[in-house]
């Protein structure tokens, strides 16, 4: 369609005019949120702040299987971006009718694939929404993630086990709690020194999964998906927190 000397390109079918409203409708509704909530850069980890949690965690799992889950905890929530709700269980009911609900599990974590990824499936996911989180966004991530994988099903589970379990031999195999993993991720940034362990929580390791990816160079709508966000105006909020003078990104996290 020409007006006057320019042409309008308007979009092929009906299909793209219907994503590109539902698009534009998102960022607008993301946008109006932001005005209302923020992000500071004392809730991101910076590079090298992950970098010595990892390196302590490495030099301490190889005489601890509790260290090494720990490690494990710490990749999922800070390299991947899981919820505490995402990574642990609850139990419901009593005596005979309790039982576990929730919790992450070895066939929900694809290490093997030619495009390995976390699947976060609904039960799980916040709003009930699933989604997948790719790996393929930091090495290191899915070398510890797929060591941990491979050690667990030699050592007899399956499948259908939890992907982070209890370690002692009374309870072996049981899942962690919210209460569980937030203590964990505690005790991994002890090595941060007492004034930055007292601040920093297990979501703060997903707000540094979504600055790092995007500073790293991830495109706003890779993270939003890997992220789980509503808004692709929520995931461009942590865009501007992380800055370049903590070192050149490779593989992102290390």
């Amino acid at each position: 369609m020409k007006c006057g000397r320019f042409r309008i390109a308007w979009p092929a079918s009906l299909g793209k005019i219907k994503a590109f409203a539902s698009i534009a409708v998102d960022f607008v509704i993301g946008a109006i949120a932001m005005t209302t909530w923020t992000v500071g850069r004392e809730k991101v980890l910076t590079r090298s702040e992950i970098q010595a949690v990892l390196a302590d965690l490495h030099r301490k799992a190889r005489r601890s299987i509790n260290t090494r889950m720990n490690l494990v905890l710490f990749r999922l929530a800070t390299c991947c971006g899981l919820r505490a709700s995402e990574l642990s269980s609850k139990t419901v009911g009593e005596g005979a009718n309790k039982r576990f609900v929730g919790g992450l599990r070895l066939r929900d974590v694809r290490v093997s694939s030619t495009s390995p990824s976390i699947r976060i499936p609904k039960a799980l996911g916040k709003g009930g929404k699933a989604r997948v989180v790719p790996l393929n966004f930091d090495q290191g991530t899915l070398d510890d993630l797929r060591a941990w994988k491979q050690d667990r099903i030699a050592a007899g589970a399956t499948e259908d086990d939890f992907f982070l379990c209890t370690q002692s031999k009374r309870g072996k195999g049981k899942p962690i709690d919210r209460h569980n993993a937030r203590k964990r991720f505690k005790a991994c940034c002890r090595v941060l020194g007492k004034e930055r362990q007292a601040e920093v929580t297990i979501h703060h390791g997903r707000h540094s999964f979504i600055s790092h990816a995007l500073h790293a160079g991830r495109s706003v709508v890779e993270v939003k998906e890997a992220a789980g966000h509503s808004s692709l105006a929520t995931t461009s909020i942590y865009s501007h927190l992380v800055g370049d003078d903590d070192g050149a990104i490779g593989n992102i996290f290390g």
